[in-house]
């Protein structure tokens, strides 16, 4: 993820005022919208896990392509799987539906292009029905959701990322082993009675001994995916001009 850029803040629309995001808007620029959750993952990662991934995603597309602006992030999914384990807070899939929909049709008033950044697995088919409504609404809204091979919750991937991102945040002395049986063979019990009745320490994996050089190299792959997908959906304007707000210098 090296690049000249790489030390410049991603231009956060909590830090514009309302005549730069208008200009920013007007100028076609894309609202990325981080969506994630606050909810367990095992006894040594942050319970910002899944929104810290998705905000790095949209901060990283904000300082590598022209004209992207990051909004504050949705902390709040469907998460009711992890419920027993304390600091979990779930708002359940009508609601993130409805949120995500008032959210992006109040957005579309001067961000004609929105993407919705999940990095929450079990928000997934909730983001996929408001996506459907909006786009049945003739809004230009598109949803990228990061995904990778291997154990699914709190594990090697996940610590991974985080080691990669904020490694004062990730508590590897109290990293163990949870259940590590294929997704296959615990999913019937886990779609009914949730994660606890799987895993004590709400870990679906193994991640003792993951490291930062597996998270940047997992984070370059799911950035280009990023950066591919949302090109091939909107690709900048050869005649769009961001100098009201340039991105290098937005929140400095």
């Amino acid at each position: 993820m090296a690049d000249s850029r790489d030390d410049a803040r991603a231009p956060n629309l909590s830090d514009l005022t309302w005549p730069e995001a208008e200009t920013l808007s007007r100028a076609g620029a894309l609202l990325a919208v981080p969506v994630g959750s606050t909810e367990q993952h095992g006894p040594h990662l942050p319970l910002s896990t899944d929104t810290d991934i998705a905000v790095a995603l949209c901060d990283w597309l904000a300082r590598h392509r022209r004209g992207v602006v990051v909004a504050p992030p949705l902390a709040y999914g469907s998460s009711g799987e992890h419920d027993g384990f304390a600091g979990t807070l779930s708002i359940g899939q009508e609601a993130l539906e409805h949120v995500l929909v008032e959210l992006v049709r109040s957005a579309t008033r001067a961000f004609a292009h929105v993407l919705l950044v999940s990095a929450h697995g079990g928000n997934a088919d909730t983001v996929r029905r408001a996506v459907a409504r909006l786009r049945g609404e003739s809004r230009d809204v598109r949803a990228f959701m990061p995904s990778w091979d291997g154990e699914p919750h709190a594990g090697r991937a996940e610590t991974a990322l985080q080691l990669a991102l904020a490694p004062h945040r990730v508590h590897e002395d109290r990293a163990e082993p949870g259940d590590t049986r294929p997704l296959k063979a615990i999913w019937p019990l886990l779609t009914t009675r949730g994660v606890r009745a799987v895993s004590a320490n709400g870990v679906l994996g193994d991640p003792t001994g993951a490291t930062a050089a597996e998270g940047r190299a997992l984070l370059d792959r799911l950035t280009a995916d990023l950066l591919r997908e949302s090109a091939a959906w909107y690709p900048v304007p050869a005649d769009a001009d961001f100098a009201g707000r340039a991105p290098a210098e937005a929140g400095r």
